[in-house]
């Protein structure tokens, strides 16, 4: 038989809204094997039904052939033959009926009897179970919300002991009929296989039994088939009853167990001590809502960790809800006037502020302790407890003073206001330095008292002075961050690629060579050290957008260019080794690798920094392309200008070569000797005409030579 999924007791204690969710499927389950057998049931109700009327049918059939003597017709009533006919006749349906009758009683205890037990008794069980489980789990919820509405003073002991055992006895009762409930909703798994087996087994059984003299090859197969079916059903019921046995022991050996868990009081901390190193946690607490100008509302969730974020889940709800994001954030106990065991979660940027109570004290550090380990991004480690555990015993280490403290605090102070230096006390941050830089000086990568910026300023370049002067000289309006008023349109109409980022600016510095592999990391170390020893937390939050011919960085709110990078001034983009967040690139100035002043930007991005940077090698190999292409095309057009040059003076030379042929065959005619006069009148004329054409011969001469 194939594998039977269960609901695991062992998270009845816990009932979170996972089980939860695993019970309502089951439940449903429950509902369809109901529904589903109750239509079976009818079913085979009226197979037994129609089974008895064929009984009784076939019975009076065999009465009413012996009578047959006793009847008298008026025709042939004296008819021997037909008379005894017919007794044999009704002595075969009188075996026939008691046969019948013999398979009427079979399928009652075979057939009937089974699925009439399963749906009486086992279904109406569940159903009895469903509804204790959740009075005591509303009994449950009344007595956690008393116990949580104490007061802070100790005037009333008495009836703190009478809610702290309300609370005991309900959550016990919950528990156990919890458990009871589950084991009973996975017995079903196993019992309603068998309960559509066995009828169905019982229902073949008899029929075989009634076919008996049919053909022997045919009942030896069906024999075969329902003895390899009755096997499969003892399994099934093997197996149920181990795992019956299994469940009723983890059901004692939890009620043992968990006896000390009931109680919502603080456990004893020699054996159950606070644990700091959490970055992970869950469980039910009760959050805050305003309802009004004044007054709240508290209302118990269950909350957990996912990444850096705090979730939120209700009862009934299949996914969590974000809270708020835990990524530098702020966590303390704080005193509230109503409730105890409180904690207050302020967001990086202070603008959300979440109260939340937890049900002891234990549960309320080790709250504050997760929170504060994933404020820190502790969870993007390998080995997050770890890391965790060394931070927190550091952080007790750093409690007791040092002799040598004040005079490293001073020597950590930056030289100006505006700037912070670079100092041999900053400690690595990240991954470790590459081979290179174990062997190479670190000078050799960034000037010493390098000033590091950690705000975004537009440079003010050559470039962007021309733009000024010529757009004041065209009448036009300049842009105060460095920028033509139709460059942006102009790039995002020629772009064909267009990647949009959401990235926080960390800080840039200028490094004395943009080649070397590990100058961004460098950079890297000490911009996030300066920011750790200067408490500076502040981030500047812009969009960086990626196109074929620039970088850009654009305001999220006024949509405005805050910077923008020439693509062909990008040196190298990498990203951090271990916080994959991270990431940087070098720019070099338009005087030369080799000669220009080199600058290494780096960023925090929300996205994969790797990503990023392959979206700007993308960006570069486009361009790079696109170059190619027009440099090609710019080629192709002097080619067909020199060819339309050399078609041209071709046939200015054809034109000159017709013009002295033209003039060649006029000189010619004109040479020619004249025609035999005929009578005085006309030799004038022809004269006259002679005279004409030798004067136009002798001009068309002179413009020939002179055109030669």
């Amino acid at each position: 038989m194939p594998g039977i999924e269960k609901l695991p007791i062992e998270e009845t204690l816990e009932d979170s809204p996972q089980t939860r969710s695993l019970l309502a499927v089951f439940e449903e389950d429950t509902a369809a094997i109901s529904n589903y057998c109750s239509q079976l049931y009818q079913a085979m109700h009226r197979i037994y039904d129609a089974q008895n009327e064929l009984s009784a049918a076939t019975h009076l059939t065999s009465r009413l052939l012996k009578e047959y003597d006793k009847q008298r017709f008026p025709l042939g009533g004296d008819d021997e033959v037909m008379s005894s006919t017919l007794q044999q006749f009704a002595k075969v349906i009188d075996e026939l009926s008691s046969c019948h009758a013999v398979l009427s009683t079979q399928l009652a205890d075979a057939m009937m009897f089974p699925i009439t037990q399963f749906k009486e008794r086992d279904l109406k069980e569940i159903l009895t179970l469903k509804e204790v489980f959740q009075i005591a789990s509303d009994d449950h919820d009344t007595a956690i919300n008393r116990y949580s509405r104490l007061s802070k003073k100790r005037d009333n002991d008495r009836v703190r002991a009478e809610v702290v055992e309300d609370v005991y006895t309900s959550r016990k009762k919950q528990h156990q009929t919890m458990m009871h409930y589950f084991c009973s909703l996975n017995t079903l798994q196993y019992k309603k296989k068998t309960a559509m087996l066995e009828p169905l087994l019982g229902y073949m059984q008899a029929q075989i039994s009634f076919f008996k003299l049919g053909s022997e090859n045919l009942t030896q197969q069906w024999e075969d088939f329902l003895g390899t079916i009755g096997t499969s059903v003892q399994n099934v019921r093997r197996e149920m009853e181990e795992e019956v046995r299994q469940m009723q022991d983890t059901i004692q050996e939890m009620e043992r167990s968990c006896d000390s868990i009931y109680a919502p009081c603080d456990p004893d901390p020699a054996h159950s001590p606070v644990c700091r190193n959490l970055t992970r946690k869950q469980g039910y607490l009760y959050i805050r809502n305003k309802t009004g100008l004044v007054s709240s509302s508290w209302e118990r969730q269950y909350f957990f960790t996912q990444g850096g974020n705090l979730m939120q889940q209700g009862r009934g709800e299949v996914a969590g809800g974000l809270v708020t994001d835990l990524d530098n954030c702020s966590v303390m106990a704080v005193d509230s006037d109503d409730r105890r065991f409180c904690f207050q979660v302020t967001s990086f940027d202070g603008k959300k502020v979440v109260t939340l109570q937890a049900e002891s004290r234990k549960d309320c550090e080790e709250w504050i302790a997760t929170i504060n380990n994933i404020s820190k991004r502790i969870y993007l480690s390998e080995n997050a407890e770890e890391l965790a555990a060394r931070v927190n015993q550091t952080a007790i280490e750093a409690v007791t003073p040092s002799p040598s403290f004040q005079q490293r605090h001073e020597s950590m102070r930056p030289s100006s206001k505006g700037h912070v230096g670079r100092t041999s006390s900053i400690s690595s941050v990240g991954s470790d330095p590459s081979p290179a830089l174990s062997v190479l000086s670190l000078d050799a990568l960034v000037a010493p008292d390098t000033p590091i910026q950690f705000d975004i300023i537009s440079p003010v370049s050559e470039e962007n002075s021309g733009q000024s002067k010529s757009s004041a000289q065209s009448g036009r309006r300049s842009n105060p961050f460095g920028e033509g008023g139709d460059s942006t349109s102009e790039d995002g109409e020629e772009s064909i690629l267009h990647q949009l980022f959401i990235v926080r600016f960390l800080g840039s510095m200028e490094v004395r060579t943009a080649e070397s592999p590990d100058v961004i990391s460098e950079t890297m170390r000490q911009i996030l050290a300066a920011r750790a020893i200067h408490n500076i937390f502040r981030m500047t939050e812009s969009h960086l957008l990626v196109t074929c011919d620039c970088l850009k960085l654009i305001d999220p709110q006024t949509q405005v260019t805050r910077l923008r990078f020439p693509l062909s001034t990008v040196v190298q983009c990498s990203s951090h080794q271990d916080n994959k967040r991270l990431f940087g690139f070098v720019l070099q100035s338009t005087g030369g690798r080799g000669d220009g002043r080199a600058v290494c930007y780096i960023f925090e991005s929300n996205n994969d920094g790797e990503k990023i940077c392959d979206s700007i090698g993308l960006a570069k190999q486009i361009a790079f392309h696109s170059e190619m292409d027009r440099k090609a095309v710019e080629k192709k057009k002097e080619q067909d200008k020199a060819k339309e040059k050399q078609q041209e003076e071709l046939s200015k030379q054809r034109q000159i070569e017709k013009d002295l042929e033209e003039q060649s065959r006029l000189i010619a005619a004109s040479s020619r000797p004249a025609n035999p006069s005929a009578s005085d009148g006309h030799v004038l004329v022809l004269s006259h005409s002679h005279s004409e054409d030798s004067d136009a011969g002798d001009e068309v001469k002179k413009r020939g030579e002179s055109d030669a």
